[in-house]
C-alpha cells in the first residue's frame, strides 16, 4: 500500500516562507512525477507544482519565482519551497505521485493547511 505523508504547514506571515515535504512510502514502480496541489476554501483543487524523471520542474504561471518544487528520488520525498507568501496562498495542500505499474496509479497525501496570515 502506498501512503504519502505531507509535513511543514502551518501559520505564516505574509511575505514569510514555508517549506513542505511529502515522503511516499509502499511499493511504487517507475515513479513519472511528483508535486502538489493546492484548494483553498470554496475554490476548485488545483495544481501548482510538478517535478517528473524526464523534464525537472513545472509550475503554475502565476507561482513561477515565488515557489520552488525540488524531489529526492533516494526518499521518495517531494519539497515545496513557498517563498514571498501572499494571503491567497491560503489553502490545504496536497502532494501527489504517479506510478506506472501495470497502468499509471496516482496516489495522495492527506494535505498539509498552509494559513497566511497578514
Amino acid at each position: 500500500q502506498v501512503q504519502l505523508v505531507e509535513s511543514g504547514g502551518g501559520l505564516v506571515q505574509t511575505g514569510g516562507s514555508l517549506r513542505l515535504s511529502c515522503a511516499a512510502s509502499g511499493r511504487l514502480f517507475n515513479i513519472i512525477d511528483m508535486g502538489w496541489y493546492r484548494q483553498a476554501p470554496g475554490e476548485e483543487r488545483e495544481w501548482i507544482a510538478g517535478i517528473n524523471r524526464d523534464d525537472g520542474p513545472n509550475y503554475l504561471d502565476s507561482l513561477k519565482g515565488r515557489f520552488i518544487i525540488s524531489r529526492d528520488g533516494a526518499k521518495n520525498t517531494v519539497y515545496l519551497q513557498m517563498n514571498s507568501v501572499i494571503a491567497e496562498y491560503t489553502a490545504l495542500y496536497s502532494c501527489y505521485t504517479r506510478d506506472s505499474a501495470f497502468r499509471i496509479n496516482t496516489y495522495w497525501g492527506q494535505g498539509t493547511q498552509v494559513t497566511v496570515s497578514s
